[in-house]
């Protein structure tokens, strides 16, 4: 394939702020349209749904799902009909049961899924995850803290039933959790505050571990004003591994340092060319897996209401 040709479909904060300057710094893709009842891009083709590109617009081979999580489905599930590649914005839905259909659906149409985890592209990952491998890990801990007005202005749906409240942006730490991390985790318990006039969480408390009874700590807040922190540290035979600002920086003592500028979005295109290249699917449901079950076994404790 020498070029992908993509459509954005919502084009809301995510897509303006890191969609759209990736393509645009990817070699071999290319913006070619958008799809949102509202926005639009001035000298991009525009249609206000996807039905409505797909019939009348430019000629696309793939979608970039950035519609909040609720309409993700039937999004990807019309695009993947008319056989185009798709990118699922994360998290890929509202529910983990209603990606299986998806997938399948890609698989008959020889065409490409991406269950896109961008933090997993952030630069400090890979050499956690190798520095990792074949050590003695003995407990991790995760705050990751961020403000919503800052990150999520005037976005109701993020606290309607499947926005996921806290764990759209705590998803990411999870995220890279299960990418580095050597063994599949569980949740053992979860503490879930939930705003008296909001369908979700505004902070969580998580307990997990693993087969061998690893004690993983994770707390997640949408209230964090001034500097946001996004770190994970990890107690190993070796020293601690402090990662920060979501995976831009590591330390392990002395002996490995990362520090680079966030690319994860021009990784994250880069790797959905390569897939859509080979006709290729990446879709890996562990995160979601885990918010879900936090919900499951998550104590439920009503807090002051949030206006944005």
């Amino acid at each position: 394939m020498s070029s992908l040709r993509v459509a954005i479909v919502g084009f809301g904060k995510i897509a303006r702020d890191q969609h759209m300057p990736a393509i645009a710094a990817s070699e071999g893709v290319e913006l070619v349209a958008v799809a949102d009842p509202v926005a639009s891009l001035p000298g991009v083709p525009h249609a206000a749904t996807l039905v409505e590109l797909l019939r009348g617009g430019p000629d696309i081979d793939a979608v970039a799902i950035c519609t909040p999580p609720q309409v993700r489905h039937s999004q990807a599930a019309i695009a993947l009909a008319a056989g185009k590649h798709v990118l699922l914005e994360k998290p890929p839905g509202a529910t983990v049961a209603e990606i299986a259909p998806l997938a399948a659906a890609a698989r008959v149409a020889r065409r490409t899924l991406f269950t896109a985890w961008h933090s997993r592209y952030a630069p400090a990952v890979e050499p956690t995850r190798q520095w990792l491998a074949g050590r003695q890990i003995n407990s991790v801990r995760i705050i990751w803290k961020e403000d919503v007005r800052v990150w999520h202005p005037g976005q109701a749906w993020i606290f309607a039933p499947g926005g996921l409240g806290v764990f759209d942006p705590g998803i990411n730490a999870l995220s890279i959790l299960t990418r580095i991390l050597p063994q599949s985790l569980f949740v053992t318990s979860a503490d879930l505050a939930f705003p008296a006039n909001r369908d979700a969480p505004i902070a969580a408390n998580l307990a997990l571990s693993d087969a061998r009874g690893l004690k993983i700590a994770a707390e997640f807040d949408f209230r964090q004003t001034g500097p946001q922190t996004w770190d994970i540290e990890i107690q190993t035979d070796g020293g601690l591994v402090s990662f920060s600002h979501g995976g831009r920086k590591l330390r392990v003592g002395d002996l490995q340092h990362v520090d680079a500028a966030k690319a994860e979005y021009p990784a994250l295109y880069r790797r959905f060319h390569e897939l859509a290249a080979s006709g290729d699917s990446d879709v890996d449901l562990a995160p979601l897996q885990l918010v879900a079950d936090a919900f499951l076994l998550g104590r439920r404790r009503m807090v002051e209401p949030f206006e944005d």
